[in-house]
């Protein structure tokens, strides 16, 4: 049992490039033409650069003399800002019963409206229990009521459905 030899992240550079021949572009980001990569590679190393493979797949590969910790440190920082510009959508949940009072509609009304400023989506979900059961029409109006009040600002991504002892409906911002 030998042990596995750990995998590099990014680029091949250097010595692991295994192409006889490749397209050599300087520091200054000159194209030098196809070279012989033993050459390419003394160049580099004699300007205290690395030769890094940037086109792995094109023919004769593509290498370029440069730093590789810095370029590997600008390919993470540019990596970092992309996931810090990216919007997370969660879903938001609303609980309410068929005979829910005026201010307590209101109230989960707000934070529905409130949630959908945010960005995120809303799953608004119509809980019965007991007799409640025998009167899923007035949990199914409830549900029209809300969709009604939020169609300026929402969507319904799912109509109102009935799973089990409750009705579902999710809706989404504009």
């Amino acid at each position: 049992m030998r042990p596995v030899a750990p995998q590099k992240d990014g680029p091949l550079a250097n010595e692991d490039i295994t192409s006889p021949d490749v397209q050599l572009i300087d520091a200054e980001g000159e194209n030098r033409g196809v070279v012989r990569t033993r050459d390419a590679l003394a160049e580099a190393q004699e300007q205290g650069l690395d030769l890094v493979l940037i086109a792995a797949n094109s023919q004769p590969p593509v290498a370029k003399m440069l730093d590789l910790g810095r370029y590997k440190y600008a390919a993470q920082k540019k990596a970092a800002e992309a996931r810090k510009k990216q919007k997370v959508i969660e879903v938001k949940e609303v609980q309410m019963r068929p005979n829910i009072d005026d201010h307590d509609y209101q109230t989960k009304m707000k934070a529905v409206q409130r949630f959908l400023d945010d960005g995120d989506r809303v799953k608004v979900t119509m809980r019965f229990r007991g007799r409640e059961m025998a009167h899923q029409d007035l949990g199914m109006q409830l549900l029209i009521k809300v969709k009604e009040q939020t169609e300026a600002i929402a969507k319904v991504e799912s109509q109102p459905r009935s799973e089990g002892r409750q009705m579902v409906m999710v809706l989404a911002p504009k």
